[in-house]
């Protein structure tokens, strides 16, 4: 016998067809990535080559003259016109067709606003098409009511409504909404496991459930952690059992992995209840015991308070100011004895970080510079954050990634403002500037004042606000400038190293100009820290020594002391370069415990005695 998603006729609409799908085993789990649509009900597309913007052109081109006469028409009679309308104009993307029919101004005049809310569920409730139940769900998005949240819920175990589905809930319930997000976006068994718990409407068990998650980096991403405490209603469920063990810990390093910048949007700053959440952690934190792990998660919420995409959120008065220092004073409260070389180094950042946030001036200047270094204990950049007037420039100018790095900003002396105008980039997407943008800026001397202007975000999404020009006082720019370059106290000794080698090939290119090498990346190892690598491209052993074309540049990720790729980082040889064979070799530096100047120093030594390319710790 067929299953039940290949025999579509049986079904009238979509909704019929997932609460069919439903019944069938109500107390069944969750179905992974959600039911597939019938095959007739993604029409096949007949205009090709729509950009997005005639695309959705297309798509209110089809609805508003439908919404303009709903008061002479039969509302069932128009939603499939509208269907078949819009199958005509071969847009068949369900995110498309939504976001077009999304940005449909609804009528002001509430017996039109009415009718285009009973058009809307009927194309949502009586659909046969993706494309039409998605432009219901578009309408509906601005129109729902509560009552409509049964039969968003059932839309959206289908595989291929997801995205509709998700925006048209979020308003009305953002639970249902992300448990809707997270049926179709989980994968690992763990996740599964609370996900199926909250299905079954299992309260009970799902404090337990959320001690199960991975606590590796890659097991919960930023985005998935905010679904996660959206579906729980974390800040509720920690304030309803607040003594559960583990739960408090489990709390903390959800709303840390929500502050990452390791992801394509701040996503703490799409949590609706983050304010509450940092209330209610903060309220606790002095329960937590006092080992490392967990100073070191207190006091990353502590440097997002104070200068990451956290500062953003919608504070009262003075509240940001007090969770920060709460946070800062129970993180940097003596505890245990750090075990182990991990736990140690962990301790150092500790020190390190909270020194430094308890020196940064209380009512900070018009232009700040400061350089985050995330928790060892969970990989990520470190960044040249900025604030100006006090506000971080970066997470609410661009959303797509973290600063760049202080060797790229400040050891370049990029940001220094001379006669000529000089484009920096500020920042770049998480997951490369050719995929989703960057921020850049000019920087310009006019007379006593430093201009930044004529601001670029190449490659990315065009829905953000464009920027003013920022004026700041030249001397006032230039000593703050000069004080973040000299400041080297958030650098640990092997980062110290990489930075020492940086300057000494900045000063005698010709140590491997003269085999024909280019300088690649030289940072720290992203996983492990105590670890300087240093890069370079160029001709194999045995050809000829050169100036190579340039091969594969480095990547966003390089720039900030994060591994190669994973060929390199096997040993294996790099990518050729579009013209002449090119490898890339990497000589990986262990810290032995001497002062970095010193290490430095024999680098630069022995790559002044002979050829690079023979060291047996180079692979290529």
């Amino acid at each position: 016998m067929s299953a039940p998603y290949e025999r579509p006729t049986l079904a009238p609409s979509l909704y019929a067809y997932a609460k069919g799908l439903r019944d069938s085993d109500p107390d069944g789990p969750s179905p992974r990535g959600g039911h597939p649509v019938p095959d007739s009900a993604r029409p096949r597309r007949r205009t090709p080559g729509l950009q997005y913007r005639e695309a959705c052109a297309a798509v209110t081109g089809t609805l508003l003259p439908l919404l303009g006469a709903l008061d002479v028409l039969d509302l069932g009679h128009a939603a499939a016109d509208a269907e078949s309308a819009l199958a005509a104009t071969g847009v068949v993307r369900e995110r498309t067709v939504f976001a077009a029919a999304a940005a449909v101004e609804p009528p002001e005049d509430p017996a039109d606003r009415a009718l285009a809310r009973s058009f809307a569920r009927h194309l949502v409730r009586s659909g046969t098409t993706v494309p039409g139940v998605s432009a219901g769900l578009g309408l509906l998005s601005r129109l729902a009511e509560p009552e409509d949240v049964p039969y968003l819920r059932v839309l959206g175990l289908l595989d291929g409504l997801v995205h509709p589905v998700d925006a048209a809930l979020a308003p009305l319930d953002r639970e249902a909404a992300a448990l809707v997000w997270l049926i179709h976006r989980t994968r690992g068994d763990e996740l599964r496991a609370l996900v199926d718990t909250l299905a079954a409407g299992d309260r009970a068990a799902v404090p337990d459930r959320l001690l199960s998650l991975p606590t590796e980096v890659r097991g919960v991403g930023p985005e998935v952690a905010r679904r996660v405490a959206e579906a729980v209603g974390l800040a509720g469920l920690l304030r309803a059992v607040p003594d559960h063990p583990g739960l408090l810990a489990r709390a903390v390093w959800l709303l840390g992995r929500m502050a990452s910048r390791r992801d394509y949007q701040a996503e703490i700053l799409r949590y609706g209840e983050a304010v509450d959440l940092y209330e209610t952690v903060t309220a606790l934190a002095h329960l937590l015991p006092r080992d490392v792990d967990h100073r070191a998660r207190l006091l990353t919420l502590a440097l997002e308070l104070h200068s990451g995409a956290s500062h953003l959120l919608p504070w009262p008065p003075g509240r940001r100011e007090a969770l920060h220092r709460t946070l800062l004073d129970t993180a940097a409260w003596p505890g245990k004895a750090p075990v182990g070389r991990d736990e140690q180094r962990r301790a150092d950042w500790i020190r390190r970080t909270a020194r430094r946030l308890r020196a940064a001036p209380q009512d900070p200047p018009r232009f700040r510079i400061e350089v985050a270094v995330a928790d060892p204990g969970d990989p990520d950049v470190v960044e040249t954050r900025f604030l100006i007037d006090g506000r971080p420039l970066v997470p609410e100018a661009f959303g797509p990634g973290p600063g760049e790095s202080p060797e790229r900003l400040l050891d370049s002396g990029a940001l220094r403002a001379g006669p000529e105008p000089r484009e920096v980039r500020l920042a770049e997407a998480y997951c490369t500037e050719g995929c989703c943008g960057a921020l850049y800026v000019t920087v310009r001397r006019e007379g006593e004042h430093v201009v930044w202007s004529d601001w670029r975000r190449p490659g990315g999404p065009d829905v953000r606000p464009d920027l003013p020009a920022y004026r700041f006082d030249a001397a006032a720019y230039d000593a703050e400038v000069a004080r973040a370059e000299q400041d080297h106290g958030w650098s640990w000794p092997a980062r110290h190293t990489s930075r020492l080698i940086t300057a000494g090939l900045r000063d005698r290119p010709d140590l491997l100009t003269r085999w024909g090498l280019r300088q690649g990346w030289i940072s720290t190892d992203f996983r492990e820290r105590d670890t300087t690598v240093v890069t370079f491209t160029g001709p194999p052993l045995g050809a000829p020594g050169r100036e190579t074309e340039r091969g594969e540049p480095p990547g966003r990720g390089a720039a900030r002391g994060e591994p190669p790729g994973r060929g390199a980082a096997r040993g294996e040889p790099g990518r050729k370069a579009a013209r002449g064979e090119s490898r890339q070799f990497l000589w990986r530096l262990p810290d032995d415990g001497t002062p970095p100047e010193e290490q430095a120093a024999a680098v630069l030594r022995r790559l002044a005695e002979g050829d690079p390319r023979t060291y047996p710790e180079l692979a290529g």
